[in-house]
């Protein structure tokens, strides 16, 4: 799987450079996590880091375009990404500082 950024667009308001990129594939459309690991690889980032947003492929093509949002950390992206993108791309809450704040309450 070879992926090929298209273009790269800085948004410093968000922490976060919004991605398009292109990828070949031998075998059948890679998963959107095979695709977050590999982006995030080649970016030289977390995969926490990584969101993808869309893959598409065109029926009988080997060429996947994909759009991503690359934060600066996993914390910019749980803020920032809907609850249902992050389950998607396996991006889970920070667990420890849930606990903390449920035991600073109690």
């Amino acid at each position: 799987m070879d992926i090929d950024i298209i273009s790269e667009e800085e948004n410093p308001m968000l922490h976060r450079t919004d991605v398009r990129f292109e990828i070949v594939h031998d075998d059948a459309t890679p998963s959107r996590l095979q695709v977050r690991d590999s982006l995030a690889a080649k970016l030289d980032k977390g995969s926490d880091e990584v969101v993808v947003h869309k893959l598409d492929t065109k029926f009988g093509m080997r060429k996947t375009v994909g759009y991503a949002k690359v934060y600066e950390t996993a914390d910019f992206a749980r803020d920032v990404e809907q609850e249902h993108m992050l389950e998607r791309n396996k991006i889970t809450a920070d667990e420890e500082g849930e606990a903390d704040a449920e035991a600073e309450e109690a």
